[in-house]
């Protein structure tokens, strides 16, 4: 079960262009999220939340009260999916709208990274938390940032237009935003620390 693949949606930005449910083994999302689904004619699996507002769903769906306020309602998904054996999370609405929900949602990636492969996907583009050796393909102009979260060491890249060479990331300090790849392929590589990167998916010449 480690390959299927999930289609999670949270309450944030929604999507304005949903991609192909059928590559997914699994549809969920949060229960301020389920309206849009309902919008959008697609049955998910599952749908989690404290429901404090009242709609009907439908019997087929399976539903998971999670009232617990310590967690957000993203980390409560997270350890649903984890508990029924699922690793690859694709998350769409995980920024927009409030932005202290967005930055809880890069809190959780990481507390969850050791068990999960989490993928935020927007209208904009795609964001992860890279691995000490991380790969991107298809990505030639596209614009790339990295984004210590707080603090990324030794990082060097290949395939950028402003490369790095074992250098040091540190939020408040320095980042390496709007960067440009200037390859297909681009290799970031890092010692230590937290570093998620964010692939704009617009062409930079129309940024």
């Amino acid at each position: 079960m480690n390959e299927l693949h999930v289609f999670l949606l949270l309450h944030g930005e929604a999507p304005k262009k949903l991609p192909n449910l059928a590559k997914y083994s699994f549809i969920c999302a949060t229960d301020g999220a389920y309206n849009f689904l309902k919008k959008n004619q697609i049955t998910p699996d599952l749908i989690t939340g404290d429901f404090d507002e009242s709609f009907h769903i439908s019997d087929e769906i399976e539903v998971i009260q999670t009232p617990n306020q310590d967690f957000t309602d993203f980390d409560k998904i997270l350890q649903i999916l984890f508990d029924k054996g699922y690793k690859n999370i694709d998350v769409f609405g995980a920024s927009g709208k409030e932005q202290d929900h967005f930055l809880g949602n890069l809190h959780t990636a990481i507390y969850w990274k050791n068990n999960l492969n989490i993928k935020f996907i927007d209208n904009y583009g795609t964001y992860f938390l890279a691995d000490n050796f991380t790969q991107i393909s298809n990505c030639k102009g596209q614009i790339i940032s990295l984004i210590p979260f707080p603090k990324a060491t030794n990082i060097s890249t290949k395939g950028l237009q402003y490369s790095l060479e074992k250098e040091d990331l540190i939020f408040g300090q320095r980042i390496g935003t709007r960067n440009i790849a200037s390859e297909n392929e681009v290799e970031i590589r890092f010692e230590s620390g937290e570093l998620f990167i964010f692939i704009n998916h617009q062409n930079n010449k129309n940024e």
